[in-house]
């Protein structure tokens, strides 16, 4: 039995993640690149208490991507946006560790943790190799990309805690701005980063922004359970997603934390109905947006919207799914979950009627990390 309440996160890609969703009548099909269309989205999904807007990237493109990747924001620009117009939902944004530069991501996600005020999450993912085209680095043996994540994550969270808490006096009267004391350089020294710090941006009012990873090998998991407090799994099968849940929180107690403090957030695209039949006819509608000859898998959050609460509370109850992840294709899917399956969950006693908290930390009942030089004092 899951002793927390579910949480719920949604995965936002404009127009869609698929290469035909845009044709949808509903589907503006310039969302990918409109503020308009995701600061609706964004409030419309804290309407529905969920924890977190989330947003995927790519680190290069090509004609044949889908049409979302090829004119798109990026994550942290829009999100600090979208930190204007909400005021409790969490706001994640994905950057790979393969090109990006650890100072610059530190600060990026340390500014907008706090623009705003203590909602950030980051999804440390590595990358392909075509983003090489775009970075000027060298090219990146497949065994160098987990040890360079790695190395990474720890510049990052050693340029999070450059100021303690109470580093910042403020004192008019006294003119003390800073104590000094408690700003600490990082002088990192790695095989692929080289640091000095200090960071130049405070903690925020959640210590930290929350770290998500995705991925499945051995080195993968080895690094989420030290640094990630949540993992995206795969969603499609309920027996995978509870065992590598189960094996990665075995991990994150060998790598002496919580396992209490981890988070299993299995994807889901549901389409849903009032009854079985209307989900059918919006299945039908995607559909119809493809070539001729193609069928739409029917996906496993599927049917009217009791039938779909009740595959989550099952995911929930057997500690498959800490937090859903959802990713919608039909226009209307999000409006569909949070106005037809949420007052279910809610009736069920699972999910919440009101936040918890303003922090992202606060809602996902994660702890406070503190600073790691006041803990050694």
């Amino acid at each position: 039995m899951n002793r927390k309440k579910l949480k719920i996160g949604a995965i936002v890609d404009g127009v869609g993640w698929s290469h035909t969703a845009w044709r949808h009548p509903n589907m503006p099909s310039n969302a990918s690149e409109s503020i308009d269309f995701y600061a609706a989205k964004a409030r419309r999904l804290e309407e529905g208490k969920f924890d977190m807007v989330f947003l995927a990237d790519v680190s290069h493109i090509g004609p044949g991507m889908i049409p979302h990747y090829l004119s798109m924001f990026e994550g942290v620009s829009i999100l600090s946006a979208l930190s204007m117009v909400t005021s409790h939902i969490g706001l994640v944004a994905t950057i790979a560790t393969s090109y990006a530069d650890p100072f610059t991501v530190a600060r990026q996600m340390a500014s907008l943790d706090k623009i705003s005020n203590g909602r950030a999450g980051w999804n440390a993912i590595t990358s392909n190799p075509g983003g090489l085209a775009n970075y000027s680095r060298r090219h990146l043996h497949k065994s160098d990309l987990y040890p360079m994540k790695e190395e990474f994550i720890e510049v990052v969270e050693g340029l999070w805690d450059s100021y303690e808490d109470d580093a910042f006096m403020r004192d008019k009267k006294t003119g003390s701005f800073l104590n000094p004391s408690k700003m600490h350089p990082l002088y990192y020294r790695g095989k692929y980063f080289s640091v000095d710090g200090p960071l130049n941006i405070s903690r925020s009012v959640q210590g930290r922004p929350v770290i998500f990873q995705a991925g499945t090998s051995n080195e993968f998991m080895d690094i989420a359970a030290k640094h990630a407090e949540g993992v995206l799994v795969n969603g499609d099968d309920l027996h995978y997603a509870k065992q590598f849940g189960l094996e990665l929180k075995r991990r994150v107690v060998i790598a002496g934390r919580s396992a209490d403090n981890f988070l299993i957030m299995p994807t889901q695209n549901p389409i849903v109905g009032r009854t079985e039949a209307e989900a059918r006819e919006k299945l039908q509608e995607l559909e119809r947006l493809l070539p001729p000859g193609y069928r739409m898998p029917k996906p496993l959050l599927f049917g009217s919207a009791e039938d779909v609460a009740d595959q989550i509370e099952h995911w929930h109850g057997v500690g498959a799914m800490d937090l859903l992840l959802l990713r919608m294709e039909h226009p209307s899917g999000f409006d569909d979950f949070i106005d037809l399956v949420v007052p279910l969950l809610q009736k069920k006693g699972i999910f919440r009627t009101e936040y918890e908290a303003s922090t992202l930390r606060g809602n996902l009942e994660l702890p406070y990390i503190p600073n790691r030089y006041s803990v050694e004092r």
